[in-house]
């Protein structure tokens, strides 16, 4: 062995095996962004399972999902709730606890 240790890009897909799974890495990330909408939105893009499904499902161009859900993008609230009902969610008023 020449002590050198290999490394590879983490990839949040081979952790999310389950829809459970993808609920409570949303749940964890809306808790720890705070009110940092860029944030969400990159979650929602590292979370979708492919861009054409998504756009498809959502009805926006993939291009347009793309630029919205890189953490560079500035979605609209109306992409941001097609993206979540097209993830399998619904967003549901809480009080702040």
């Amino acid at each position: 062995m020449n002590g050198k240790i290999k490394t590879r890009r983490w990839d949040i897909q081979e952790h999310l095996k389950t829809e459970d799974d993808m609920r409570r890495f949303i749940e964890a990330c809306f808790e720890e962004a705070g009110d940092d909408p860029i944030f969400i939105t990159k979650v929602f893009g590292e979370v979708a399972r492919g861009m054409t499904v998504l756009a498809r499902e959502t009805g926006l161009h993939r291009d347009t999902l793309y630029k919205a859900l890189s953490g560079e993008g500035n979605p609209s609230f109306a992409t941001v709730l097609k993206v979540t009902r097209a993830l399998g969610f619904k967003m549901v008023p809480q009080p702040i606890s």
